[in-house]
């Protein structure tokens, strides 16, 4: 046995790496498309079951479980290996998406997507904890880069698609494309896949699991509901964020005295892991602010069609994997944080052409803004995957990576909320000051007027000029939050040490 499987845990000379890779690849494009083939198909899904009110849930309960789970899943495949949580993981991931197809209410559809979540917590974490595994840091820096280009790939591919199979086929397929690719992925891994685990009962710390899912999902639940459905000093949410703060001073209380925790606290106490998982926050809050509220500019402001919004969104798409595989090589030549700081340096460059962004620069400057910043993405994730899977040994290289998708995700939801919340009271305090004396009636809910051309038209000149000066000033405060949002990446990462050593620490007998 070599001295990289003692390092991993992975017996080389049984598992085909290649192979192994490949069905890692295809499930991490399973769960990558998802996102992004749906959105096509969602207009054809609520012609068809109705429940427009449900709209956003179809993709808030996927992205809930996601979040709520993979904590848990990271800290399961150090204890029971990868192959077991990865199976399963996908597994579930198939069952949800064999009953979205069959869903014939959206009430249903959401519990469905519900199980699909529950899948997904597993599928991106343990996928990219196994490719940590089985290559060494120099390789493991170049094959991290090449997985990035996967969401690339499907942010293009996704759109074009979902589109093609609700045109010739039916919206289920959408779902049910997922069936070949995840069976696939489970054979791969099933056949090719071989880990040596210590065999010794392990004990599974089922309290701090629970009052992390108690945590995570009570925060997650009030940032997805918090002003839009239910306002924000409304009992049901300060319920909801008092069980968040609750249940995470138990958690930590709980930690401290598990003999094996679900998050062990002292991986945080790595310079390393904690600054790049608090500047995973502020990128995945960025990601959020620039795909979300983009389009909306590009169709409602410059009155572009959505063909031309999707291409200034698609930039990034291409940027991040270009990004991502220079960083791979990038990586071992000159270090971690200067590749990272590289990428900080791209995301403040990217975020300043939006700050200035304005509807006579049209479309072309908003995509090389994306551009930019998805060079900054692709820069600054790969690099922090692949230093904090090179800090720690095999027993706790899954809740690691875990840790590092989590603060992602969870900064999505939180830049949801912040950005979100800057829109709307920006716009509504500029209908309030400048549309008095020509449109009693405007509020925020006019701005939907702007993104349909037929009934943008038969607006009067000077509502159509409120409207649009409206969504462009309160847009302008968006993008300077994500001005800051950018800079505190920056400094984050400027942070980071100079060099750190790959932990060696066997994970075997």
């Amino acid at each position: 046995m070599t001295k990289e499987d003692i390092i991993t845990g992975i017996k080389e000379r049984e598992t085909n790496r290649p192979l192994v890779l490949a069905a890692v690849i295809l499930a991490m494009f399973m769960a990558a498309i998802e996102g992004t083939i749906i959105s096509t198909a969602m207009p054809s899904i609520v012609a068809d079951l109705g429940g427009f009110k449900l709209y956003s849930w179809v993709f808030s309960s996927y992205l809930l479980m996601q979040a709520v789970t993979i904590l848990i899943y990271g800290k399961l495949s150090d204890l029971f290996g990868r192959k077991p949580v990865f199976t399963f993981g996908v597994g579930m991931f198939l069952i949800g998406s064999l009953l979205c197809g069959l869903a014939e209410t959206m009430e249903l559809l959401i519990i469905f997507r519900l199980i699909q979540g529950l899948g997904a917590g597993a599928v991106m974490p343990i996928a990219t904890t196994i490719v940590g595994d089985m290559y060494t840091m120099e390789e493991r820096a170049k094959i991290q880069g090449y997985l990035a280009s996967v969401w690339g790939i499907s942010a293009v591919v996704g759109p074009a698609l979902g589109g093609f199979i609700v045109l010739y086929w039916d919206w289920s397929w959408v779902f049910w494309l997922n069936l070949p690719l995840g069976v696939l992925a489970i054979v791969g891994t099933y056949l090719f896949l071989h880990e040596d685990i210590e065999k010794k009962k392990p004990q599974i710390d089922y309290i701090g699991a629970l009052l992390i899912f108690l945590a995570v999902s009570s925060l997650m639940v009030a940032l997805i509901q918090g002003g839009v459905t239910l306002p924000w000093d409304s009992w049901q949410i300060l319920l909801l964020l008092s069980t968040c703060v609750v249940s995470f001073i138990l958690f930590i209380w709980q930690e401290k005295r598990a003999a094996e925790p679900t998050m062990p606290l002292h991986i945080w106490n790595n310079r390393l892991i904690t600054l790049a998982n608090l500047a995973s926050l502020t990128t995945g809050a960025i990601l959020f602010g620039i795909s979300s509220f983009l389009p909306a500019y590009v169709q409602g402001v410059m009155e572009e069609s959505p063909l031309v919004a999707g291409f200034t969104l698609t930039t990034m798409s291409i940027g991040w994997p270009i990004a991502s595989t220079l960083a791979g090589r990038l990586i071992i030549k000159v270090g971690f944080r200067t590749v990272a700081l590289g990428g900080g340096i791209a995301l403040v460059l990217g975020s300043l052409f939006f700050v200035t962004l304005d509807p006579t620069k049209g479309p072309i400057w908003a995509g090389i803004g994306s551009f930019i910043i998805g060079i900054g993405m692709g820069l600054s994730t790969t690099t922090f995957i692949v230093a904090i899977q090179s800090s720690v040994d095999w027993k706790t290289r899954g809740i690691a990576t875990a840790s590092n998708m989590f603060m992602r995700i969870l900064g999505s939801a939180v830049g949801a909320t912040l950005l979100g919340g800057i829109l709307n009271n920006q716009l509504q305090s500029y209908l309030n000051k400048h549309g008095a004396g020509v449109d009693e009636s405007l509020s925020i809910e006019a701005a939907n007027i702007l993104l349909d051309e037929s009934q943008r038209e038969k607006l009067a000149p000077d509502t159509l000029e409120v409207l649009q000066d409206g969504l462009t000033f309160s847009l302008e405060s968006v993008y300077l939050g994500v001005c800051v949002l950018a800079v505190t990446s920056f400094l984050l990462i400027a942070f980071l040490p100079k060099k750190e050593k790959e932990n060696e620490q066997s994970s075997i007998q």
